[in-house]
Formats: C-alpha cells, sequence, structure tokens
C-alpha cells in the first residue's frame, strides 16, 4: 500500500513540476493580470488558477479538497475568483494562445505552412440544471435531440500538426422565451456584462468578435475555415474584409445564391447547369463565382467534391483565394478536423463539461478558459515530444520539419466525412474521433498519458 502512494505521489509532483513550467514559460500570471484578473487580498491569483490547472490531473475535486482540508486557502476564495465580474477571460486565453504560437510554435514551422483559424461549435450540456444563468435548449446533433445548456462557439489556431484553441463564448439564445434566468442588474461597466451581451448575439456575430479578437493578438493566419453552419455571404464578406481568405463548406440550398456567369443561382443550380469532369478526377466541378453582400463583390471559386459512396451525393468548398488548385482548397479544408478532436479531448478528458457545477455564468465561461489552458499544455507536450527541431539551434538546422497534412490524407479525411453526413450540416462518427484521440494521446509525454487515460 506505501508503495502505491509513495508512486502516486511521485506522479503528481511530476506533473506539478510540468505545470509549474508551463505557467512560468508562457508566463500566465502576466495573461491574467491583463485580463484584470488581480489580486485584491489575500492569495496570490496564479496560485488560485493553478490549482483549479491542477485538479484534473490529480483526480480530485474542489469539494473533496475543501472536505479533507488539504488547500491553504478557503472554498470562498476559489468561487470569488470563478465568479468574478471583473476578469476578461477571452481576452485571457487570446493572449496566451498568441503568445504559445510566437514562442514554441511558430519557430518549428517554415512559411509554406498554411496557418489557419478555424471556426466551429459544440454543445455546452448542462441538462440536469434549472437554475443555471442564461440556459437555453440547444440542439445536440450526436443525440439528435433538444437538451439544456449552450453552444460553446470556438476559434482556435492549427499549422496543420498543432491544434491551438485561441477563445470562446458560451452562446445562449436571443429570444428571452426561451432562456432561463435572465440576469439582471449586472453592471454595464463590467466585463461580465460585455460577455453575457455576447453570448446573446447571433453565431455569426459572435464569430467575427473571435476573429477580430485572434488579430487585434497578432496571430498569423491566413485563411478562416468553418463548416456549413456559418458559411453565408455575411460572413464570407466580413471575414474577408478582416484580411483573411475563406475556406468553408457551403449549403446545398435554394436560399443562398452566388453569381455566376452574370446569373444569381444557388449551387444546386450551378451542378446542375455546369459540365462535370469525367473519370477518376478527384473532384466533379470547379467554377468561379462572386460572393454578393449589399456592394461587396468578392470573387471566389467553388470546388465540387463526389462522393464514391453514393454518386449522386456531393460537397460544396468554397474559397475566396482564387490563386490556389481544387487539389490545395481540398486539402487545406481538411486541417478544421483537429478542432473536432480538440472538443473530444476535452469532454473526455478534460472535464469540460463535468467539473463545473456552478449557476453564475462567470464561473462556467472561467472553467472554459482552465480547460482551454490544459489542452495547450497538453499541445505544446505534443508537439515537442515528437518534433525534433524543438531540441535546439543543432537539430533545427540537422532535422526536417515536420511534414504538413498531404493530399492523400487530407482527401481520405474528407471522404470520410460523407458517411454521416446531415441534411444541412456534417457529424462525425464516434469511432472515427475516437480513433484520432488516440493518436494524439500517444504522441503526450508518459507522465500525462497515465494521468489522462485513468481520468
Amino acid at each position: 500500500m506505501s508503495k502505491i502512494i509513495t508512486q502516486n505521489a511521485e506522479e503528481n509532483k511530476q506533473i506539478s513540476e510540468r505545470i509549474k513550467s508551463f505557467m512560468k514559460r508562457f508566463d500566465v500570471s502576466s495573461a491574467l493580470k491583463s485580463s484584470n484578473a488581480v489580486k485584491i487580498k489575500g492569495f496570490a491569483v496564479i496560485e488560485i488558477f493553478q490549482y483549479l490547472f491542477m485538479l484534473v490531473f490529480a483526480h480530485r475535486s474542489i469539494y473533496m479538497d475543501m472536505k479533507k482540508d488539504t488547500v491553504p486557502f478557503a472554498k470562498d476564495t476559489v468561487y470569488r475568483f470563478l465568479n468574478s465580474a471583473r476578469i476578461n477571460w477571452l481576452k485571457f486565453t487570446t493572449r496566451l494562445s498568441a503568445k504559445i504560437i510566437e514562442d514554441a510554435i511558430d519557430p518549428l514551422t517554415s512559411e509554406q505552412h498554411e496557418n489557419v483559424l478555424i471556426i466551429d461549435d459544440s454543445t455546452f450540456e448542462r441538462n440536469r440544471s434549472k437554475k443555471v444563468e442564461l440556459l437555453t435548449k440547444v440542439f445536440d446533433h450526436a443525440k439528435n435531440k433538444y437538451i439544456y445548456g449552450f453552444r460553446m462557439l470556438t476559434l482556435g489556431w492549427s499549422d496543420g500538426n498543432t491544434f491551438m484553441p485561441v477563445n470562446s463564448i458560451l452562446l445562449s439564445s436571443e429570444n428571452d422565451n426561451t432562456v432561463v434566468n435572465i440576469p439582471e442588474n449586472t453592471d454595464k461597466r463590467t466585463n461580465a456584462f460585455k460577455r453575457r451581451k455576447l453570448s446573446r448575439s447571433k453565431a455569426n456575430d459572435a464569430m467575427i468578435t473571435l476573429i477580430k479578437e485572434a488579430k487585434a493578438a497578432c496571430i498569423k493566419a491566413s485563411y478562416v475555415l468553418f463548416d456549413s453552419w456559418f458559411s453565408s455571404p455575411d460572413s464570407i464578406c466580413k471575414i474577408k474584409n478582416l484580411g483573411y481568405d475563406v475556406i468553408a463548406m457551403v449549403k446545398k440550398t435554394s436560399k443562398v445564391f452566388y453569381e455566376y456567369n452574370g446569373e444569381m443561382m444557388s449551387v444546386c443550380d450551378i451542378y446542375k447547369k455546369s459540365k462535370k469532369r469525367r473519370g477518376r478526377s478527384k473532384y466533379l466541378l470547379s467554377v468561379d463565382v462572386n460572393v454578393v453582400k449589399n456592394d461587396n463583390v468578392i470573387p471566389a471559386k467553388i470546388v465540387f467534391v463526389r462522393n464514391r459512396n453514393k454518386r449522386s451525393d456531393y460537397l460544396c468548398i468554397l474559397s475566396t483565394d482564387t490563386s490556389i488548385t481544387e487539389d490545395e482548397i481540398i486539402r487545406i479544408y481538411s486541417k478544421r478536423w483537429s478542432i473536432e478532436v480538440f472538443f473530444k479531448v476535452c469532454k473526455s478528458y478534460l472535464c469540460l463539461t463535468k467539473e463545473c457545477r456552478s449557476i453564475s455564468f462567470d464561473a462556467m465561461t472561467a472553467h472554459t478558459a482552465v480547460v482551454f489552458t490544459r489542452y495547450m499544455m497538453l499541445a505544446v507536450s505534443k508537439r515537442e515530444s515528437e518534433d525534433p527541431r524543438s531540441m535546439g539551434e543543432l537539430f533545427m538546422c540537422c532535422t526536417d520539419e515536420l511534414a504538413d497534412v498531404s493530399f492523400a490524407q487530407a482527401f481520405s479525411l474528407f471522404m470520410e466525412l460523407f458517411v454521416n453526413q446531415a441534411k444541412e450540416f456534417l457529424t462525425i462518427s464516434e469511432q472515427q474521433i475516437s480513433d484520432f484521440v488516440d493518436k494524439f494521446l500517444e504522441s503526450i509525454p508518459d507522465v500525462l498519458k497515465i494521468k489522462l487515460k485513468a481520468a
């Protein structure tokens, strides 16, 4: 029995040292300070944040720790930190991810790699709660039913090898009739009011806000990737005006139109009236169109990709960068897959929806930021454990850069999306995501791997 206790204590010590090293290397305390997370009295903010960060790796909960009296501060100290109305968590995660990308990832990535921003949402379930602030009903595409919770709209960054979460917002609903526990008398000068206001905005407007935050933090990216849920002409024009090109899935609907040969047509009509490529081509059709919204006219290219399992089915990918080939459009868009793996890891291993049971919207936002920071540490550990260029200047000069996703891999991933395609969006099977998560976990250092698998 004593050997088991000693071994667990040694593993906890190793993990604690690794976490402290991560916090110091990327100056997490400065990111907290710049986001208004400052000490008012008692313990330093970084100590409380580090305690919350450590919980999932040590298999502990706040409740049990406080019950055993093993923590130097009281539970009210932790709850005051989580419920703080002053802290700007959106700014914190954005600044920290920018610091990690600049210091740890960019030096390992050449200019030939296409850095991308990825937008997607996932359900943040609070099904057993009835008093959670701003709680609403959202449709869970995996379970194919409505649940109580939020849509966690997330912006991430990827260079093709490493995914880094940038920022997020828990989206509620604009309709007062569908929202439970609408807050009253929130000070409009606080960050708490601003995040609640953003939470009740339209998803496409919130997406633009997240991208603007990333741009303000100088996160380098050439493209913004997203699926058909966000691909309206209005969103495409706004993102293009921010200085990014868009590569996105577009809806096969008769309600959205693009200018083709001087006429406004839907993608379905464009497909019917155009001559397809024959033989074993990787794609069926490629056409030049204009995305038109008010006074904005943006040249674009739409690539129609065949479904080999069902010849009458196809997907449509739009790119506002008309200078790249159809193969490159497909290859770059495949980088969007990494955000699906991110959601799976956060929910299954980092306790995104299970650890925090608070009814406060501020506490849930703070918890999401803590989980994102955990993933950042794992992503850095994974990259540096598999990339020999991270071992020093000699290895940087003598070792090849990690290969970007190849077209063959991209096309293989892309074809898998057809299997579970729904009416207006794509869903991913649990087996596919589990395979990717297993590959992700295999690259993590052994000490963290053991702890996560036991979680």
